[in-house]
């Protein structure tokens, strides 16, 4: 019986450090997104998602580039970028990255020729996308595989810098439900807010490495992660979920209310 208790526990362990931001950080930028869609754009992208919201598949891409049909995706999560070399001249992956993705599938939700099904797909992907912009790790270095093999210790326990920005520090900020979450930390006045929305996906990417480089500054290997480190970092995991919920909804909005003016140059 103690056997199978621990082994339930590290296979929970192993599941929840294995999705970036965590479904519950996915759930949190989609909700802040969904409460600033205009009514016209709601109501279309709820059609073309057959009634179901961006809450629902927020999270979905995760899972599926894990299967044999979306494994293209695979590399559409981040942009990897060493030590060193500068953000707009880092190496290009044939097989794409987060902020080649977000432009691609924005051109398909515009695309006029483009069919129903592939437009469902793309909402899908942008979701999920733009939540991951704003993991810093996923603009981590390509020699540790975005902080997967940066070795520190959390509380005394062995973990990952990606693992642990993945979801052990958000879970430690707040025990909210992504509900609460949302009603906390989305207070900001229109003034803010197109401060925050302004700019590209490109803009975004460089942002988040720029946030990234610094935590691995401050976070050397070994480091032992404890209530210091928590309290330093929890105001950059809310004002990230905060900018990833707001530029999603900026780009849903432009992508489907002719009469919304976008503040986001998503072509640049």
């Amino acid at each position: 019986m103690k056997k199978r208790i621990l082994l339930s526990a590290a296979i929970a362990i192993i599941s929840f450090s294995a999705f970036p931001w965590g479904q519950k950080g996915h759930d949190i930028t989609a909700a802040i997104a969904e409460r600033h869609l205009t009514k016209t754009a709601k109501e279309a992208i709820t059609k073309l998602l057959d009634g179901k919201s961006i809450i629902y598949w927020a999270n979905w891409l995760d899972n599926a580039s894990h299967t044999d049909e979306y494994a293209y995706t695979k590399t559409w999560h981040y942009k990897n970028i060493d030590a060193g070399i500068d953000y707009d001249n880092a190496p290009l992956l044939e097989t794409g990255d987060i902020v080649r993705a977000i432009k691609q599938q924005t051109e398909t939700v515009r695309n006029p020729k483009a069919l129903e099904d592939s437009k469902q797909l793309a909402v899908k992907i942008l979701v999920h996308l733009i939540g991951d912009i704003h993991q810093p790790m996923h603009l981590g270095h390509a020699s540790d595989r975005g902080g997967n093999n940066w070795h520190i210790t959390y509380f005394g326990k062995d973990l990952n810098l990606h693992s642990l920005w993945d979801g052990s520090l958000p879970e430690a900020a707040h025990r909210w439900s992504y509900t609460e979450w949302t009603d906390q930390i989305d207070r900001i006045t229109p003034e803010e807010e197109q401060d925050i929305v302004n700019g590209s996906p490109s803009d975004w990417g460089k942002e988040t490495y720029e946030i990234c480089t610094k935590v691995y500054e401050e976070t050397p290997q070994h480091t032992d992660v404890s209530y210091d480190y928590i309290a330093k970092w929890t105001p950059t995991v809310e004002r990230q979920f905060l900018k990833g919920g707001l530029r999603l909804a900026d780009i849903l909005n432009s992508l489907f209310d002719a009469e919304y003016s976008p503040r986001t140059d998503i072509m640049k």
